[in-house]
């Protein structure tokens, strides 16, 4: 049992196909002369990216040299100092791996580790150890001051080095913030960046539990997942695009997109239980045996008055494919109920016997069967279970199974009631619910509403709608140059292995569109003259080898 495998990435990648083939390019006609670059009334001598993940270049989980030199900050800078534009400077790791040593050992937990690649079946984490020591700070400023992790509040936040290790090596000092840091290189032009996006990303990777993976809940901390106030958020926003335009800069603000149309949340399917697996399917009868039990409950409590009890019961189809079992935090909790009506039931005692147990065992088995199903229920087409579940789905959940085994069950049938999805719902952390997605796009939509309200308001600032450009790549595709480029995991060309942050040719077209956005405020031409970062000459996945 502990080999079971309900669900494989490979499996959920079948089907998937590349959307980025060059097409045939017919350049027998005259060569169109293209005008001359112009600046327009935009100064580019001194260029500050501030941001989170995306201004870094992180891509396929890890920040490293290569993605780096593709973060989108660095091929604007490119453009602009063709008409101008200083040297651009970043914090550079040490080697295209990726993660950090602390005190020359990784993290136990396996945090800041080596980036994914794709190895044939899906991504695969890269065999090897980082040589970039987090607690070696790089000393001076540097104009890219892109903070993977950071949240809004957290740009103006004094001390943050201390709790993000990634500003930790940057910092110009122990007290300094990421505002600080670039206000202080005194910037003729900048770009604030998804400032927003990591407000409600933590939240949604981690299913909507609100904790990172230690527990911790201090908003400050790095990892920490709750949803920004978006009061909090407006503050912080507003401050810094105050900040950054004192002096008569201009700049490039982003939309906030809606983070749940990426592949980390669309592609491991709710209903990914195949009756031809042989892992599964021949299980389906004593599961069905097993669930049809629970459901005489809950349809004996609807009958009582429980509203949509019937709604939570559990079938395996024999011919096609079903829904996984899912813990949904959002409804009533019916652990008490359940086992009152089992303990009640004349007939429990001999399906319990069924098992190998003693009947004398049917209170023990009746509590647990509440205690593990008090709030279960299929998902349905309207959950999003994030990437990471698509290796948990089908296996045994070895901490339910050693509960079970402590409370008196056999090894095998606690093994047997520990799969998760199958007989172990989900837990919160795998599955974003309908409610828990709202509450993302309530934020988003509050986020927003500041971002574009604040940019209206001063005129050195323009917006370059990353929550448009990311909604098309989802729905139909984006087209960058001779690609179209959508938002499907490994071969839409858009999003990186990760499922959440771009790749360098995504990196790519976002530069385009901060170019599309500053030609239209400040009178540039980038568009017009050809000057924009070429599509072909940024990668999608990187090799094992670099």
């Amino acid at each position: 049992m502990k080999t079971i495998k309900y669900i494989l990435l490979s499996a959920v990648l079948i089907g998937f196909t590349a959307c980025n083939d060059e097409e045939d390019f017919d350049m027998s006609e005259e060569d169109v002369v293209l005008p001359a670059l112009t600046a327009g009334s935009a100064d580019f001598s001194n260029y500050v990216s501030v941001g989170a993940s995306f201004t870094a270049g992180f891509t396929d989980n890890a920040l490293f040299i290569a993605t780096q030199e593709n973060s989108f900050p660095n091929l604007l800078a490119t453009q602009f100092a063709k008409t101008g534009g200083g040297d651009f400077t970043q914090p550079l790791m040490s080697d295209n791996i990726g993660g950090f040593l602390f005190g020359g050992s990784p993290m136990a937990n396996g945090s800041f580790g080596p980036r994914l690649f794709f190895n044939g079946a899906g991504p695969a984490v890269l065999p090897a150890m980082s040589t970039t020591e987090a607690t070696t700070n790089l000393g001076g400023t540097f104009n890219n001051v892109g903070v993977p992790g950071a949240k809004s509040f957290h740009v103006p936040f004094e001390g943050y080095g201390a709790l993000n290790p990634y500003f930790g090596r940057m910092a110009s000092s122990p007290a300094a913030s990421m505002l600080g840091d670039a206000l202080a290189q005194s910037p003729t032009f900048f770009t604030l960046s998804e400032i927003g996006g990591n407000d409600v990303l933590g939240y949604a990777t981690s299913g909507g539990t609100g904790v990172d993976q230690t527990g911790n809940t201090n908003p400050l901390t790095y990892g920490n997942n709750d949803i920004t106030d978006p009061s909090v958020f407006a503050q912080s926003f507003s401050a810094m695009v105050a900040a950054l335009t004192q002096n008569g800069a201009n700049g490039v603000v982003t939309t906030v997109p809606d983070i749940t149309s990426l592949a980390h949340f669309t592609t491991v399917p709710h209903n990914p239980l195949d009756p031809s697996n042989p892992a599964f399917g021949p299980q389906i009868p004593t599961l069905n045996g097993i669930f049809g039990q629970l459901n005489q409950v809950f349809a004996f409590l609807e009958s009582q008055g429980v509203p949509n009890a019937t709604e939570r019961q559990i079938t395996f189809s024999q011919t096609a494919a079903s829904a996984v079992v899912v813990k949904d935090e959002n409804l009533m909790d019916l652990s008490a109920q359940i086992a009152g009506v089992l303990n009640a039931s004349p007939t429990f005692p001999a399906f319990v016997e069924s098992f190998g147990l003693p009947a004398a065992a049917a209170p023990v088995v009746a509590n647990l069967l509440g205690f593990v199903y008090g709030q279960a229920r299929q998902a349905n087409e309207n959950d999003l279970l994030v990437l990471p579940s698509s290796s948990i789905i089908g296996t045994v959940n070895d901490d339910q199974s050693a509960f079970l085994q402590g409370a008196g069950l056999p090894e095998a049938l606690a093994e047997q009631f520990s799969v998760e999805g199958v007989s172990f719902p989900l837990e919160d952390k795998w599955v974003l619910t309908p409610q828990e997605q709202n509450a993302i796009a309530m934020a988003t939509s509050a986020y927003n509403t500041t971002i574009l309200a604040v940019s209206d308001a001063n005129p050195n600032v323009a917006v370059a709608d990353l929550r448009a450009v990311l909604e098309q790549a989802s729905i139909s595709g984006y087209a960058y140059d001779d690609y179209t480029m959508t938002t499907d995991l490994v071969f839409g060309g858009l999003i990186s292995l990760d499922g959440v942050h771009l790749t360098s040719r995504g990196y790519g077209l976002m530069a385009r569109e901060f170019l599309v956005a500053i030609d239209t405020a400040f009178g540039s031409n980038f568009i017009a003259s050809g000057s924009t970062p070429a599509a072909g000459d940024l990668p999608t996945n990187f090799p094992p080898t670099l």
